[in-house]
């Protein structure tokens, strides 16, 4: 810990394959550092991965016997908070994912399947955004750009189908 009970920054001696100390605990990925919580008495714990500036995780830590310091990390407590840091991450991952990837199927008038699968690309300077629909076989029937904010929906997709796969109005 730092001056005023404050993390200390990661430095190149943190990055050492292995470090078990009773407030930072690291196998060289993930780093368990243990902090005061500066909203209560109490103690909180950050998970570092791949001593990254920002936590994947920040959660609340025991207190000690003594009802004042913080347990010590140990290993099975280390292995429990990398394995709830992996899952927030492909949470997160997953979320993410969803939320720029999205597809419905819908069935067009001669009874074919189609699915329409929206992707949008995001960036700094302006995402991006292709519409694409796909026969029950993932062969492409057609690839349109269309803005980051088109919404996909089942009258949507129908609609762009009936169209002949024109590219929908802005």
């Amino acid at each position: 810990m730092g001056e005023g009970g404050y993390p200390r920054s990661m430095t190149e001696e943190d990055t050492q394959d292995q470090i078990q100390e009773p407030r930072l605990w690291s196998d060289g990925q993930w780093t368990a550092r243990v902090i005061k919580n500066d909203d209560d008495d109490g103690w909180a714990v950050a998970m570092y991965l791949d001593n990254g500036p920002e936590p994947a995780l920040v959660g609340p830590w025991t207190m000690g016997r003594d009802k004042k310091n913080p347990k010590p990390l140990d290993t099975a407590a280390f292995h429990t908070l990398v394995k709830t840091a992996k899952e927030v991450i492909r949470r997160s991952e997953q979320q993410l994912h969803a939320q720029l990837n999205k597809n419905v199927s819908v069935t067009t008038e001669d009874g074919q399947r189609v699915r329409v699968a929206l992707a949008i690309v995001p960036d700094e300077e302006g995402a991006t955004a292709t519409l694409r629909a796909l026969d029950e076989f993932d062969a492409e029937l057609a690839c349109v750009s269309v803005p980051p904010t088109f919404k996909l929906n089942v009258d949507s997709a129908q609609a762009w189908i009936a169209s002949g796969f024109e590219k929908p109005a802005r």
